[in-house]
């Protein structure tokens, strides 16, 4: 009978994103805001991946994999704020279907491949400071082209596997989404056809794409850790902690929001909640990846100096060294 009350009803043709609608008084100020926090993304990361192909000391492992970072911070934010800005500007709240799993596609892939090369970037700083006498021959250019090939080839992988189920199921009744971009989780629950094979492929997707790289990361950092408290130097500690640290606060962010969003209890009263966290690993991440490696890497903050410098700014850069 379940079967036959969803098939009697009309399929939606489109969603609502309900995003920060109950701010209704303030959508005004959350355009600027967002708008100012996509130019800064988008013009940080895009210096990021200007000063790693144009400066010849960042052609490193380590600055490699930065620049794949920023290229696909700049693609991620892009994914949906640009439409939160069009929405909040212009009051349209609604995402047909097709666009609503092309941005799901997107965004999905995105975030699959910056779990892998977070990984990437550990495993290497895990060479650097555990095995430095191998590091250049273990981490080769060869090595290096096979693990950011293989971060965006898994994560467009994982996230085709799980559409493709999701494209499976029937919308006919709520079409309003409780978020600011299609998010899996509220979309899968506006189904009226059965989604459990669905949300168990969710599952099994995040256990065999996304917990290795996690795992990986988390398991670098803690033998990264563990090799920094054997040095018996203090300077030689903050040395080698120092290459690290830019990279442990983007994980920290990315991952921590991440597993707190995915991990509260699904109340009402929460969502709220949800949505701001989910602007920690959404919008901050993105928003903060060039800021802190430009501001706590010496080579970046170098390479910028010297790119300003060629401008006839080199005065004005003199204050970030």
């Amino acid at each position: 009978m379940a079967d036959t009350d969803w098939r009697n009803q009309t399929t939606i043709a489109e969603f609502i994103l309900l995003g920060f609608g109950e701010l209704s008084d303030f959508q005004i100020l959350l355009f600027l805001m967002f708008l100012v926090i996509y130019i800064a993304t988008v013009a940080g990361n895009t210096l990021i991946v200007v000063l790693v192909v144009s400066d010849q000391h960042l052609h490193t492992p380590m600055y490699f994999f930065l620049g794949n970072l920023s290229y696909l911070e700049t693609s991620y934010t892009s994914t949906f704020l640009p439409r939160l800005l069009s929405s909040l500007l212009m009051g349209d709240r609604t995402i047909s279907v097709s666009g609503c799993f092309t941005q799901l596609y997107f965004f999905g892939s995105l975030a699959a491949t910056e779990c892998y090369l977070l990984a990437a970037m550990s495993y290497d700083r895990y060479l650097a400071i555990c095995k430095p006498l191998h590091y250049s021959t273990l981490m080769n250019n060869r090595f290096c082209l096979q693990l950011a090939t293989g971060s965006w080839l898994n994560g467009c992988l994982a996230i085709t596997i799980f559409v493709l189920f999701l494209s499976q199921l029937i919308f006919c009744g709520l079409n309003e989404i409780d978020h600011f971009y299609c998010d899996p989780i509220p979309l899968m629950e506006l189904s009226c056809s059965d989604a459990h094979l669905t949300i168990l492929m969710d599952f099994i997707i995040v256990a065999v794409f996304t917990l290795p790289p996690f795992l990986l990361t988390l398991t670098s950092y803690v033998c990264i850790i563990a090799t920094i408290l054997n040095i018996p130097s203090t300077t030689g500690r903050q040395k080698a902690f120092s290459t690290c640290s830019s990279h442990l606060t983007v994980v920290t962010i990315f991952y921590g929001t991440i597993i707190i969003v995915y991990m509260l209890p699904k109340r009402d009263t929460l969502r709220d909640l949800k949505k701001v966290l989910s602007l920690s690993f959404t919008v901050l991440t993105p928003l903060v990846n060039p800021l802190i490696y430009s501001l706590r890497n010496r080579e970046v903050k170098e390479a910028l100096s010297e790119a300003f410098s060629k401008c006839g700014f080199h005065k004005n850069m003199q204050t970030l060294k």
